[in-house]
């Protein structure tokens, strides 16, 4: 008999059913939505865009401080020794003189209140509040980017898994094919040339398991990098089809108005208009009030204590201070027509994203079919070819190159099944709607909103809300 025990039927429509590593058991086995809640807790990159949004919620307080007094407290203490000599104005000249030492001591304080100044502070507290939303904007894009890479690499490992598991399959079919070969060999049915055939295609079939562990370490690596755990067992993934947009004319409208990076280009041109304003304002008046008060002890010999208090009203009025304001004026209406200019930027990005994401999403769809339908092609072609090589109408290397297609047809059903559902998650995040809220995932939302009404009105203290 030519040929060798094949793949069994009920392992191929494992395969064939998305359970791409094999012998999973599904209360065991790690989960695509489990990963992504590891990955949004846990992965670096996320966490240090957290951070940056936190810093810069510091710019609202920041900003606001320019409505508030300024409070400066000064003194000063020292030693003096004096030796004065005085003559007399009468006819008859006299010389006094007095020497000693003295501690002079100096304190007090000046308060410091602006009343306006060209309306600067007020559009700076709402530029840095327009910076917040923005950096907020940002940090949905790199959750965005974390899932996708999270649901890549998850679905990279079962692929890589699988093609693995078929290789090794296939070499153990292929030693099985060599044994009968060189049986068939010693009673005279078959050539050299059919045995030597067979031992080619079965230290190919090594190299491809070699190969095909080296990539599955690889993605291994990889799904610890970016969702931060070792991987177990893997359970086989879905596509999330139904958080998308039903047509590409509606996906690229809600992208192209919805999505964080053009979200975040929104805020920038408000965070550039304001910056316009706020150099603006440096050609307005300054009005400020001051407050100070001020003691001095044993300042000298006849005045031993002075004590003074003072308040003024300063007006300040810019006429000519060397073309500076007016060239910051000018840099800052450019800086805000970049601004716009990367808006628009951001929404043909976005058009372009959708269009090319919705057009992976059609062909994963149609390519699971025609991999299915060759599967199927390659299983009939291979027992046919079996069946006729039994009678010598068909010889060994028409054999094993049947079963190097059915193998290859496998292996291009894996990758196919791969790509559907990273293809959905990839218009899904082209859409800007990749989020743990639509996902339903089971894992605390970051909120950027709690940190920053902690940070926003407080006055003095240099404690991190969470106490560093």
């Amino acid at each position: 008999m030519v040929g060798a025990t094949k793949v069994t039927r009920p392992a191929l429509r494992a395969v064939a059913c998305g359970a791409m590593l094999l012998g999973a058991s599904a209360t065991l086995a790690d989960t695509l939505e489990g990963a992504l809640v590891q990955a949004y807790q846990n992965n670096p990159t996320l966490n240090a865009q957290r951070a940056s949004v936190r810093a810069i919620d510091e710019g609202v307080p920041q900003a606001l401080a320019g409505y508030r007094p300024k409070v400066t407290l000064s003194g000063s203490i020292g030693s003096q020794y004096w030796d004065t000599t005085t003559k007399s104005a009468t006819f008859n000249q006299t010389y006094t003189q007095l020497s000693g030492n003295l501690a002079p001591s100096t304190y007090g304080a000046t308060v410091t209140q602006t009343l306006y100044n060209g309306l600067q502070t007020s559009n700076r507290t709402r530029q840095a509040e327009s910076q917040v939303q923005a950096a907020r904007e940002s940090l949905r894009t790199a959750e965005q980017t974390v899932l996708l890479n999270a649901v890549t690499a998850y679905m990279n490992l079962l692929r890589d898994g699988a093609i693995l598991d078929l290789q090794r399959r296939n070499v153990e079919v292929l030693q099985e094919q060599l044994r009968q070969t060189r049986d068939r060999f010693n009673v005279g049915e078959v050539t050299r040339t059919d045995v030597a055939q067979s031992e080619s295609r079965l230290a190919a079939g090594r190299s491809q398991v070699l190969s095909a562990e080296a990539a599955y370490k690889a993605s291994v690596a990889t799904y610890r990098q970016v969702i931060g755990v070792e991987p177990g067992k893997l359970t086989a993934g879905s596509p999330v089809d139904r958080f998308s947009p039903s047509t590409q004319p509606a996906a690229i409208g809600v992208a192209t108005t919805t999505h964080p990076t053009v979200s975040s280009a929104q805020y920038n041109v408000d965070a550039a208009l304001l910056q316009v304003k706020v150099a603006e304002g440096a050609l307005y008046p300054t009005l400020s009030l001051q407050g100070n008060v001020q003691q001095s002890n044993d300042a000298s010999l006849l005045q031993t204590k002075t004590f003074n208090a003072a308040a003024l009203a300063q007006l300040s009025v810019p006429i000519y201070q060397g073309g500076a304001e007016y060239s910051l004026i000018r840099q800052a209406k450019e800086t805000l027509g970049q601004r716009r200019l990367d808006l628009d930027s951001a929404r043909d990005q976005a058009r372009q994203t959708v269009v090319q994401s919705w057009g992976q999403l059609e062909a994963a769809k149609a390519n699971i079919d025609a991999t299915q339908a060759q599967v199927q092609a390659s299983e009939i072609a291979l027992n046919g070819v079996r069946e006729e090589a039994r009678v010598g109408q068909r010889t060994t290397l028409d054999v094993l190159n049947a079963q190097q297609e059915l193998v290859n047809a496998r292996v291009s059903l894996v990758s196919a099944q791969r790509d559907r559902v990273v293809a959905s998650y990839t218009l899904l995040a082209a859409v800007g709607r990749l989020s743990p809220q639509v996902l339903a995932l089971h894992v605390p939302v970051y909120d950027s909103n709690v940190h920053y009404q902690q940070v926003r009105d407080t006055w003095a203290g240099v404690r991190t809300p969470d106490g560093r």
